[in-house]
Parts: C-alpha cells; sequence; structure tokens
C-alpha cells in the first residue's frame, strides 16, 4: 500500500506507520529501511516507528508487567493448552491508537471530538477478505485498498516484483508461536545468531514469564514456542507432514494440525485489527470516543 501511495496508485497517504515491538528479524529492520529511503521520503510520507517496549525483553524482566503471549502449555496432566494472546494488543494496537491520537492532536486522556477521525488503511488482500475488520473506536475507520482494488496476494507479489521489492520478509516477532516449519527453518538455516536467541528465549519461558514467576504465579504445567510442545533446537521442523506429526505425538489429546498451517504457520496471526483470537473491543486507554 505504501509503494502503491508513492507511486500514485492510491492516493497519497499522510503517513505510513510501523508497529515495533522490539524483536523482528534483521531482515525486516532492513527492509523497513529500504522501504523509508527508495520508496516513502522520495514521495514526502513520514514512516514513523512506534513502540511499546520490547516484548523478549519484557517477558524475561521480572519487574516488568507482561502481555500474554500464545504460548503452546503442556501440562502436568499430559494435556495441551495455551496461554492468552495479549500482544498484539499491547505491542501493536495500543501504540498505533497512541500515534494516531496524538496527530489528531488529542493525546490521551483527552477525549477526541465526535466526527474527529482519521482513515487508516489495512493491508488485507482479496484472499483474505474475511480479515477485514472495522477499527474498534470512532476516531479510527478502517479502509482496505486492496480489496477495493480486487488485488490478491499474488497481485501484490507481482507489482513488489516490478520494484525490486519481490524479497519483502513477513513482520513477526522472531520467536511467534504462530510460525510454522518453515518459518523456524529459515531463521535456523539462515541466521545462526538469531536461531541461538529464539533458542534461548524458549528455554528461559519454560515456567511462564518472568514477572508470573516472580510474584508466585508460576506455570504447572511448561510453556514452549514450538507446537509440538518440546525445546524448539528438538522440534520436528523438517518437512513434517501432518500424519507424520500425528506418528510422533505421545501426548494424550495433542492435537494434529493441518500440513499448510504447519508448515505455513497460523495464516490470520498477529496483524493488527485482522489478527488470530479474541478480538480487542475496547480503547486501549479506557476512553469512550
Amino acid at each position: 500500500m505504501l509503494a502503491l501511495s508513492a507511486k500514485g496508485v492510491l492516493p497519497k497517504v499522510d503517513y505510513a506507520i510501523f508497529a515495533d515491538t522490539g524483536w523482528e528479524s534483521r531482515a525486516v529492520y532492513d527492509h523497513l529501511e529500504r522501504l523509508e529511503k527508495e520508496i516513502a521520503e522520495p514521495a514526502g510520507i513520514p514512516v514513523l516507528r512506534v513502540v511499546s517496549g520490547n516484548i523478549r525483553k519484557d517477558a524475561l524482566d521480572p519487574d516488568h508487567r507482561f502481555a500474554s503471549m500464545p504460548l503452546y502449555i503442556l501440562n502436568q496432566d499430559g494435556k495441551p493448552g495455551m496461554t492468552r494472546r495479549q500482544c498484539t494488543g499491547e505491542y501493536k494496537i495500543k501504540p498505533i491508537k497512541k500515534q494516531v491520537r496524538e496527530l489528531l492532536g488529542y493525546p490521551y486522556p483527552a477525549r477526541v471530538p465526535k466526527g474527529v477521525f482519521v482513515e487508516q488503511w489495512v493491508g488485507i488482500s482479496t484472499d483474505e477478505f474475511h480479515r477485514a475488520k472495522d477499527a474498534d473506536v470512532k476516531y479510527m475507520r478502517n479502509r482496505h485498498p486492496l480489496i477495493d482494488m480486487g488485488w490478491s496476494r499474488a497481485d501484490c507479489v507481482r507489482y513488489l516484483t516490478t520494484l525490486g521489492l519481490a524479497d519483502t520478509p513477513k513482520s513477526s516477532c522472531l520467536g511467534c508461536p504462530y510460525h510454522g516449519n518453515a518459518q523456524w527453518r529459515h531463521i535456523r538455516d539462515n541466521s545462526p545468531s538469531e536461531w541461538a536467541d529464539v533458542v534461548a528465549f524458549d528455554a528461559a519461558i519454560r515456567k511462564g514469564n518472568a514477572r508470573a514467576n516472580a510474584t508466585g504465579s508460576r506455570l504447572l504445567g511448561k510453556a514452549f514456542l514450538h507446537r509440538s510442545r518440546v525445546p524448539l533446537d528438538q522440534a520436528p521442523i523438517d518437512h513434517v507432514t501432518a500424519a507424520e506429526w500425528a506418528a510422533l505425538q505421545q501426548k494424550p489429546g495433542t492435537e494434529s494440525p493441518h500440513s499448510e498451517e504447519l508448515e505455513q504457520g497460523v495464516i490470520d496471526g498477529c496483524s493488527p485489527w485482522a489478527c488470530r483470537g479474541s478480538e480487542i473491543t475496547q480503547d486501549d486507554f479506557g476512553l469512550a470516543s
């Protein structure tokens, strides 16, 4: 959408906003810098980076309140579970809303007047139209230009290719539990330092986040980044099929996912206003607007 706007295919936007969880891959940060220099700056479009902390550091800091990641849990009775997913709201939606309020001239705790709003573009293509949702506050109105244009993911890839951007990486936390095996292999095989980072994090959260441990709320079971519920450096990530996965499972009740999701991860993952799981249904600052 940024490129389409910068090249005049779509109207020129006032700003582009990138919500940084503090734990993206190096490839994503490098790509963002390239977009700023080659696409946004020549078109006069400011790219604003907003943050609400560093999700990795916060999870391991006993003095920091942590918004839960969707970790895979193996309970004491052998049954599987998952922790609540709060990270999208805390590290993406909340800082975006804060920035939007400031751009409108009504930072918290000011109340945004009725009828004052931004038009916010969300990059959902036609293959994912079911993910297109309205914002949950009146001062933001979502629009989905790719759907309006009738563009699929393949159309987006073709257009990016014409701009020399065919290698656009997926934006997500380096250690996101929603990764599929292909993403875990890519990290392992192409970035040893980042692989060591996620393996170390996986081991560190085995009993839950540091804040919960410090307050005596340790998990009774064990937490893992990979859906196999084994340590990441031991997880079956090398082209395992759903049938092979089922044969590998020794834990009662462990789900056997479809091959596509197992390999590519959760499609409707953690994008703001298009994320998997429970909806964000209120202003993160507690204000009706």
